[in-house]
């Protein structure tokens, strides 16, 4: 056996061991957000799944399954050390505010009811009664719900994206939901007078390369 391959036979042996100590942490969080511990053994199996993949081509010039990237441990502890509680050294000053309007076609009501009653009905035992989607919006505000507030829940063939944009500023202090009643559509967005929009990215789903490039 040559040097390459013994080298090869330990990169996997290092795959097998991180992808164990991967596991042990996961259980040991036992469902825990961000655990530390979970986070810096996903880092070392991934980095070892990424020198394997690298020594694989080398030898033989076959790859595995794994699409990976090397991950800096560094900044890993970085991060970790951060959300520890260590002070920034640098702070900024204002608050970022990220403002965001998606607009979209509908070109078929049922279809998209049809959608958003699946999503809500998703998780929920058959014999249980669900209230059915009563309108568009509804069926919309569902789709966000069952995708945790995420825009990309929309990202559905029901729904055809129009022009969007969203505004980028640094704010005096953060926004207070509180202050505002749940049916006013403009107090939450609306920027205040010492508020500095920083840019505007448009949004334009549907330009031609044309069009795209002359942007």
């Amino acid at each position: 056996m040559t040097d390459q391959h013994g080298e090869l036979d330990a990169a996997l042996e290092r795959v097998i061991e991180a992808a164990r100590h991967h596991l042990a942490a996961v259980r040991a969080a036992q469902g825990r957000i961000d655990d530390d511990d979970v986070w810096r053994a996903y880092v070392a199996l991934n980095n070892a799944s990424f020198a394997y993949d690298e020594q694989l081509m080398d030898a033989f010039g076959e790859v595995t399954p794994w699409d990976v990237e090397s991950i800096d441990p560094d900044e890993v502890d970085q991060r970790i050390a951060g959300a520890d509680g260590v002070e920034p050294t640098d702070p900024h000053p204002q608050v970022i505010s990220v403002r965001q309007r998606r607009d979209y076609r509908v070109p078929s009501v049922s279809a998209l009811i049809r959608v958003a009653e699946a999503a809500r009905r998703e998780g929920i035992p058959a014999e249980e009664e669900v209230p059915p989607v009563e309108g568009v919006g509804e069926a919309v505000l569902e789709l966000l719900q069952s995708g945790d507030g995420s825009l990309s829940a929309l990202d559905v063939p029901e729904l055809e994206p129009l022009d969007g944009v969203v505004m980028v500023s640094e704010v005096g202090t953060p926004v207070d939901l509180e202050s505002f009643d749940d049916d006013d559509p403009v107090g939450p967005f609306q920027p205040a007078a010492d508020d500095r929009l920083v840019g505007r990215l448009d949004e334009h789903p549907f330009l031609d390369d044309e069009a795209e490039h002359a942007h």
